[in-house]
Formats: structure tokens, C-alpha cells, sequence
């Protein structure tokens, strides 16, 4: 479903490649983690495939699309849930959710009724005309994953979909996710909880320096790091202990 060839990212004036000639490939139907330090090269990347920003050189294909020469089809088939909030604070929950779904081309009853189902599963329909400004982190982070899938993407990119979450939202949204990719949807996924990478992902990459140290299984890798006994074991062994702060 991905396939990612010597892809770079080199900001202007940055001294280091965020990204550097990195291979990935990812299967159609899988729930692929992509796991790393603060300023590892995950978002940057993400931000690639999704056409946010420009690669310095190397090139990717989704579902058979090349970036190059098919980047309006391409960001058809994926969808983006942010690390930051991607909604208006002063429309409802609802108004935001047309404005988002009307720029992938739905309307009319189609948009509405994708809307009143994807807000009822995900427990939000008597806050459905409340101003975004009044809503909790969790219903935030469930209002920004509704309107990253109303156009039913063949690939969900996430990125930290669950950081700052209350424990109930968190359980519905990984819940809603899983159901997503029963259903074919290919997920990429960022995130710094590696239980619930270990738990929900059926393939990881660990990411340093904007490249690729380890991929595979989550209970692949664990048995492959001596004396490991689980995934947050194996992150560490891979990428030190040292602090990575990062502005």
C-alpha cells in the first residue's frame, strides 16, 4: 500500500536531514507503528506522504500513486489525524465536521448521515452543535479522528492520536481504529506509548536520526533484543537513554 524509496527531507538552513534516504514498505491492511525520539523524523515524514511538504529527494507511492505525478488522486485515498487539533474553535462539532467532509466532495444527505453515525459510535451526539471551544482534549481528539475518515480513506495516517487523552477516550478511539482496519483500512501510526504500539500495531518501525534502525513484529523484535521483555525494552536498547529535547 506505501512504498517509500530513499526519501529525504533536509529543512533550509538545518544543518542535519530530518528524514534520510529511508525504505519503508507497508502492506495493504496493516497497522504499522512508527516509533522514535522527539526529533527522530516521524512527523516529517508523515507530513511527506500526506503532500504537506516537499521531499529534498527520493520519491513514494501510495496505493500504486506515485506523489509526483498523481498528487490530487493520492490525498483522495489517505486521511490525517495531526498531533495538533485541526478545527476551528468557534464552529460546533458538527459545522466543522461539514466543512471538513464537503472538502472531500461529500454533501447533501450522504455527508450528513456519515456525520450522525461517525459522532453516535464515537459517543458525541448530544454535544453534536456545541462550539469545538467547549469540548475536552478526548472529544476534541474524536471530533479531529471523525474528520479524518468521513471519505473513507484507503490509508489513515496518526499521528500521536491519542496523547493527552482521559483513559475512556483513549479506550474508544483505539477501539474505533481497529474497527477501521477490520473493515481494510491501512493505518500508520506515530506514538511515545509503546504498550499501546506493542498492543494495537501488527508491524513497527523504530526511527532515529531520520533513519530506519529495526522493523517488524512487535513480538519479532522483543524475542530478537536480548533480555528485552517488551517493546519499550527494545526502543530504549535501539536508541539510548539520553535525553532528546527538542524545539
Amino acid at each position: 500500500m506505501i512504498q517509500i524509496t530513499q526519501l529525504s527531507k533536509k529543512y533550509k538552513d538545518a544543518e542535519d536531514y530530518s528524514v534520510h534516504n529511508l525504505n519503508l514498505k507497508i502492506e495493504e491492511g496493516a497497522v504499522f507503528g512508527l516509533l522514535g525520539p522527539n526529533g527522530a523524523g516521524k512527523t516529517t515524514l508523515i507530513s511527506m506522504l500526506s503532500s504537506l511538504l516537499k521531499p529534498t529527494s527520493g520519491s513514494f507511492s501510495i496505493d500504486g500513486l506515485n506523489y509526483r505525478e498523481n498528487k490530487n488522486k493520492l490525498k483522495q485515498r489517505i486521511g490525517i489525524v495531526p498531533q495538533e487539533y485541526a478545527l476551528y474553535p468557534s464552529l460546533t462539532a458538527y459545522e466543522n465536521l461539514q466543512y471538513f467532509g464537503s472538502m472531500y466532495g461529500l454533501k447533501g444527505n450522504l455527508l450528513k448521515n456519515k456525520i450522525l453515525e461517525h459522532i453516535e459510535i464515537l459517543g458525541l451526539s448530544k454535544f453534536a452543535h456545541i462550539k469545538i471551544s467547549n469540548f475536552s482534549g478526548g472529544m476534541k481528539r474524536r471530533i479531529n479522528l471523525i474528520a479524518s475518515i468521513l471519505h473513507r480513506p484507503k490509508v489513515l495516517f496518526l499521528d500521536e492520536p491519542t496523547v493527552g487523552v482521559d483513559v475512556q477516550s483513549k479506550n474508544v478511539i483505539m477501539e474505533y481504529l481497529g474497527q477501521l482496519n477490520t473493515e481494510g483500512t491501512t493505518i500508520l501510526y506515530t506514538s511515545h506509548h509503546l504498550n499501546e504500539a506493542e498492543q494495537f500495531c501488527t508491524r513497527v518501525a523504530i526511527i532515529d536520526l531520520g533513519t530506519i534502525v529495526c522493523q517488524g513484529a512487535p513480538k519479532t523484535l522483543i524475542a530478537q533484543q536480548v533480555g528485552a521483555q517488551n517493546l519499550e525494552e527494545v526502543f530504549l536498547a535501539q536508541t539510548g537513554k539520553a535525553l532528546r529535547d527538542h524545539a
